[in-house]
């Protein structure tokens, strides 16, 4: 199996070579690379205060077990997409082949678990919040959230552990045909679902004057759909059209924005959290309670829901 077709290696390095002449590093690849780094490390750091602020400091409810396994598979795939960045930076410096070919495909695959569980899961976010807008009366128990969370952790592990196996221990034909039959999964099966019950949401937030309705989370689920769309789905797609040999883009670049993905949400939270019509300064935690405690439970924050029904224009 060629090394193009996995696209093992996500930011992989250019190494010009003359004859006897030395290697030559890339500038191009290497700042892409340092880029990459950078923004992965402060997605590392803002996904990791989510973690502690949903696991520690707020309320628990069906929303924020969503939202806080959301937050672990970005942490995961931020912390794969670092260390593969930090690898080929130091290919390139270096002039010589560090990784095997079968590492790199291993850690390429690893990421794309954890990209596709933050798919599914924003998926059954929004769906859940969907179907809440509609039966606003009946409460979705936290432990049925929690089970929806460990069957998509699940699944992904499956689709990824058939994925590997394939891909790893059989011929091109057969890892190409695992791929491909995981991208139909992702398109046809979790991202139509996501976006439409995410354009509710929104449609939602345009039209009610109703006071109780989480208008800021609709806006965080709307937003984060919005930017999944932009920055990661283009990774998804490039993948799925590199199984057919057609390449639009560098690899560097899909990588880069899916790192964007993961690392913007945290400060989607944040952002919305504290917008208000008169300006202050909120702490993360407080912002974080706005954003995520259900609207019986934050009722502290009443004083500001005149905000809620201008959200869309804040």
């Amino acid at each position: 199996m060629e090394a193009n077709h996995m696209s093992p290696n996500p930011t992989a390095p250019t190494l010009t070579t003359n004859g006897d002449d030395p290697c030559r590093m890339d500038v191009t690849d290497m700042a892409i690379d340092g880029v990459t780094v950078l923004i992965c490390l402060c997605g590392l750091v803002g996904n990791g205060a989510a973690l502690w602020f949903l696991g520690f400091r707020i309320r628990r409810n069906p929303i924020t077990v969503y939202i806080f396994n959301l937050a672990i598979a970005d942490f995961i795939f931020l912390l794969f997409m670092v260390t593969s960045s930090l690898l080929y930076m130091m290919e390139n410096i270096s002039c010589s082949t560090l990784l095997s070919l079968k590492y790199k495909r291993s850690l390429f695959l690893f990421s794309l678990f954890s990209y596709n569980t933050g798919l599914y899961l924003l998926t059954a976010i929004s769906i859940e919040r969907c179907m809440s807008i509609f039966c606003y009366s009946i409460r979705h128990p936290q432990r049925l959230s929690v089970m929806v969370c460990v069957l998509l952790w699940a699944l992904s592990i499956t689709v990824i552990a058939a994925v590997t196996s394939l891909c790893l221990l059989y011929d091109y034909e057969h890892c190409r045909v695992a791929l491909i039959s995981m991208y139909i999964l992702n398109f046809v099966v979790f991202a139509p679902p996501m976006v439409i019950s995410s354009t509710i949401l929104l449609i939602k937030v345009q039209c009610s004057s109703q006071q109780h309705q989480p208008k800021r989370l609709y806006i965080v689920i709307f937003l984060t759909v919005l930017f999944f769309l932009l920055f990661a789905l283009p990774l998804s797609i490039w993948n799925f059209l590199q199984q057919f040999s057609y390449m639009f883009v560098p690899s560097q670049v899909v990588f880069l924005l899916a790192c964007i993905n993961s690392s913007i949400n945290p400060f989607i939270y944040f952002s919305v959290g504290s917008c208000q019509r008169h300006c202050s300064l909120l702490s993360p935690q407080v912002a974080f309670q706005r954003v995520f405690e259900e609207p019986a439970d934050n009722m502290t924050f009443s004083s500001d829901t005149t905000m809620d029904t201008l959200a869309p224009a804040c």
